[in-house]
């Protein structure tokens, strides 16, 4: 099998994972990795990958390769997978897509010109019983949409001493938890329902108006809480918490609550979505199990097996009941199906979301940030 060359920028937290996941694919040659931080030179020998970077410019330069995984800070996403579209690579990029939707509009524009492939990492579609939600409800067995309710809840930035580059805006974005996780909860709600998400109304929360910036740290790792450590106080430019009602094209009406704060709640990311017939509800924290709800039978909890799956899915599925599929698993099947459409492979059965994806979720949180302004209901 043709091996395809690989390049990764960016190696904090999400570009370690992006590295790992690649590793389980045996058609992938890591040839590259690029980050700032000079200390990520040691993690580069340490890991396999030969030749280290200190500017992704060289590197994009220097080095051949097929494909460039961006996985660096929000505000270098545009200039970044610009860059490496110009170089004639195809693009795996972190979410958000770009800070600002005309930005995504460029790179759309620029993909299409050299005919090159995008997708950016909205991970949670390639969970298992996410695509077998989607498959229960295309195939009708759900009936009628008459609920939706989705929730992801986080406590990594609790405290006013929880400090990191998203809470400032020209690192992060005007919006930060709606882009950050709310962007996973618009980017499922699309994929299992087949329908977009056409208005919003958003109520956005603040918990802190500063934050004290201790030395920075990777994404979810511990941070003192106690007085006595509090470092420089620096201003929060964007929101910790929202709640959202969204409306989508088939006319439906449903809610999301996402909050950076919640004591207790580390990663998790619940969907509700009720039919005429029988309900679906995920949980991130338990992917390996769906619950399946009836009104005149006992509800059920089903796990992630072949007997257990639709037919179009089954292929996904590794592993007998109750060897437990997860966040890792996802990340790989997502890769698995970006690259067999590089490879030209037999059809895939779903297609990555691209950038033209991506750019859609943008305009999303872009009408949620002006719906909080301006008290109303707006079009995305």
């Amino acid at each position: 099998m043709k091996k395809i060359r690989v390049g990764v920028i960016g190696l904090g937290f999400i570009g370690k994972q992006h590295v790992e996941a690649l590793r389980r694919l045996p058609y992938i040659e890591i040839v590259a990795g690029s980050d700032s931080n000079l200390g990520m030179r040691e993690w580069c020998e340490k890991n396999g990958i030969q030749k280290y970077y200190s500017d992704y410019k060289e590197m994009l330069t220097n080095e051949k390769m097929d494909v460039v995984h961006n996985c660096t800070p929000n505000n270098f996403h545009y200039e970044v997978s610009c860059e490496i579209l110009k170089t004639g690579c195809h693009v795996y990029s972190e979410k958000p897509l770009t800070i600002k939707s005309v930005e995504g509009e460029s790179l759309i524009e620029l993909a299409d010109k050299k005919g090159l492939k995008t997708a950016v990492n909205f991970n949670y579609r390639n969970n298992l019983m996410v695509q077998e939600i989607q498959q229960r409800i295309q195939n009708g067995r759900m009936g009628m949409i008459s609920h939706i309710q989705v929730e992801y809840l986080q406590d990594w930035l609790l405290y006013d001493t929880d400090f990191d580059w998203r809470v400032q805006k020209d690192k992060g974005g005007e919006s930060r938890a709606v882009a950050d996780i709310g962007s996973h909860c618009f980017d499922t709600i699309q994929f299992i329902t087949g329908e977009k998400i056409v208005s919003v109304y958003a109520m956005f929360h603040k918990q802190y108006q500063k934050r004290y910036m201790t030395k920075q740290a990777d994404t979810f790792s511990l941070r003192p809480m106690d007085s006595d450590s509090k470092g420089e106080p620096v201003s929060v430019e964007n929101e910790d918490a929202a709640i959202i009602l969204f409306r989508l094209e088939g006319g439906m009406v449903g809610n999301i609550n996402v909050t950076q704060v919640c004591a207790g709640k580390k990663n998790n990311l619940k969907i509700l979505i009720s039919g005429t017939k029988e309900a679906y509800e995920w949980q991130q924290e338990t992917p390996a199990n769906l619950w399946i709800g009836h009104k005149d039978s006992g509800n059920e909890i089903i796990y992630a097996g072949k007997n257990n799956l639709s037919e179009k899915i089954r292929c996904f599925a590794d592993l007998p009941d109750g060897h437990s599929v997860g966040w890792k698993d996802a990340f790989e099947k997502g890769f698995e199906i970006f690259y067999g459409s590089i490879l030209n492979e037999t059809e895939a059965v779903y297609e990555s979301p691209d950038f033209a994806e991506g750019w859609y979720v943008t305009k999303i949180v872009e009408a949620c940030l002006k719906s909080n302004q301006t008290g109303q209901w707006q079009n995305v």
